[in-house]
């Protein structure tokens, strides 16, 4: 199995990237990811699903989850601890997908 930081390594840059907002079904915000130390990586993740889904539908989520690697099981242990592989969990459980808005 691979670890997250092997993960990101195969995954496009988003250095170009500011943040990304997330998007409900209604187009109300609902989160924010920076581009910053601590979320460089979730940044990435993010991107590179809504590049290969169009939005982080189920299916995105559930890829998400294997990106994170070792990660998920902590989140899944410690909940709160990684609020973006939270929000993945969430978008399985309940069915909503979220879009992005990339700036």
């Amino acid at each position: 199995m691979s670890t997250f930081s092997e993960n990101l390594a195969q995954l496009p840059s988003s250095e170009h990237i500011q943040k990304i907002e997330l998007l409900d079904a209604q187009a109300q915000l609902v989160g924010v990811i920076e581009n910053i130390p601590g979320s460089k990586g979730s940044v990435q993740v993010y991107h590179h699903l809504h590049q290969q889904y169009g939005s982080i539908s189920v299916a995105a989520a559930e890829d998400g989850l294997k990106i994170y690697a070792e990660h998920t099981a902590d989140a899944e242990a410690n909940p709160g601890k990684h609020p973006n592989i939270d929000r993945l969990f969430a978008i399985i459980k309940h069915n909503s997908p979220l879009s992005l808005r990339i700036q």
